[in-house]
C-alpha cells in the first residue's frame, strides 16, 4: 500500500525548486532585453506581437496577449497584440484541413508581415506547429522569438532570439515564462506610454 502524498513535502519541494529556476532567470536578462526592444520598435512601427504554443503554453500566449492588449499595471492605449490560440473555428479548419502541426503556421502566413514580433511558446522546445509558425515568421521578414526550457529543442533553430528556461520540468519552466512574460509586458507598457499616439499614428503610415 503506498503512502498518502506529503503535501508540506510536495509545498517545500515546489517552492525551492522554484527560487532555484526564478534565481537562475538571470543568466537571461540580456536576451529578455533584446526581446524586449525588437517588441517595442515592432508596435512603434504599426507591427503587432503574435503568440503561440499548446495546452498550458497555449494559456500562457492567451494570457500575455490580454496583459499587452488591456493592461498590465498602468493605464495605456492597447499594445497590438494577439494569440493565434483562441478562434476555434480557424483552429478546427486548419486542422482538419491541413493537419494540427499547420495551424499556427496558417495564421501566420495570413497576419504576420515584416517587423512583426512572432513568439512561440514551448517547455520541450520541440512543438512541430510552433516550429513551423516561427519558420513561416522568418520567411515573411518577422522577427521570431523561442521561449523554452534548457536547451531550446528545435524552436532554437528558427527562433532570432531564444528565452531558454534553464529548467526540464515542465511546471517550473511555464512558471518562468510568466515570470518573463510580465517582465516584457511591464517594459514595453511603459515604452508605450511614452509613445505619442500621433506620432505612432504617423510612423505606421
Amino acid at each position: 500500500m503506498t503512502e498518502p502524498p506529503n503535501a508540506s513535502r510536495i509545498f517545500e519541494q515546489a517552492i525551492a525548486e522554484h527560487l532555484t529556476v526564478i534565481q537562475a532567470l538571470s543568466s537571461q536578462q540580456r536576451v529578455l532585453e533584446q526581446i524586449a526592444a525588437e517588441m517595442v520598435l515592432s508596435v512603434r512601427m504599426g507591427g503587432k506581437i503574435l503568440w503561440c504554443g499548446n495546452g498550458g503554453s497555449a494559456a500562457d500566449a492567451q494570457h500575455m496577449a490580454a496583459e499587452f492588449v488591456v493592461r498590465f499595471r498602468h493605464e495605456r492605449r492597447g499594445i497590438p497584440s494577439i494569440a493565434l490560440t483562441t478562434d476555434t473555428s480557424i483552429l478546427t479548419a486548419a486542422s482538419n484541413d491541413y493537419g494540427y502541426e499547420h495551424l499556427f503556421q496558417r495564421q501566420v502566413e495570413a497576419l504576420a508581415v515584416r517587423g512583426d514580433v512572432v513568439v512561440g511558446i514551448s517547455t520541450s522546445g520541440n512543438s512541430r506547429n510552433v516550429y513551423l509558425a516561427l519558420e513561416a515568421a522568418r520567411k515573411l521578414g518577422a522577427v521570431t522569438v523561442a521561449m523554452t526550457g534548457s536547451g531550446g529543442g528545435k524552436l532554437a533553430t528558427k527562433a532570432d532570439f531564444l528565452f531558454a528556461v534553464p529548467s526540464t520540468d515542465t511546471a517550473r519552466v511555464q512558471e518562468a515564462h510568466i515570470v518573463a512574460g510580465h517582465v516584457l509586458c511591464e517594459i514595453l507598457e511603459l515604452e508605450w506610454m511614452h509613445t505619442p499616439a500621433k506620432a505612432e499614428s504617423q510612423t505606421a503610415q
